[in-house]
């Protein structure tokens, strides 16, 4: 089994990367199932994806949805604790499934992983 991480900086909306990245999560896991292990680290901006209670317009993409989706096909997601601090939200609740984490564990993530993307 191919191990994948895919780390996101950006926040879930005004540019299209934390979208991309999670569209990938998707893809891979749709089309190549039980060959690989995906697993997603949320940097920087991109911790506020994992707040609950998005609300999108309808007919765009909400990535609370799908960060749920990608948890429930058995993605790992983990969210820096010090970048949540920072933004203020580390009390916030987050979607189930998130894990609150740090660098130590990205790093593991990262020697773990045959590939890394970073969007």
């Amino acid at each position: 089994m191919e191990k994948i991480l895919i780390v996101i900086n950006d926040a879930p909306y005004g540019s299209e990367g934390a979208y991309n990245a999670l569209r990938m999560a998707m893809t891979l896991q749709k089309e190549h199932g039980d060959e690989v292990e995906v697993n997603v680290f949320l940097l920087a901006d991109a911790v506020t994806c994992a707040l609950t209670d998005q609300e999108t317009p309808k007919g765009y993409y909400n990535v609370e949805r799908m960060l749920k989706s990608i948890l429930q096909k058995g993605a790992g997601v983990k969210a820096c604790g010090s970048c949540s601090s920072a933004r203020g939200i580390e009390d916030k609740p987050l979607v189930e499934g998130v894990e609150v984490s740090n660098m130590k564990e990205f790093s593991r993530w990262t020697v773990e992983a045959d590939k890394v993307m970073t969007f």
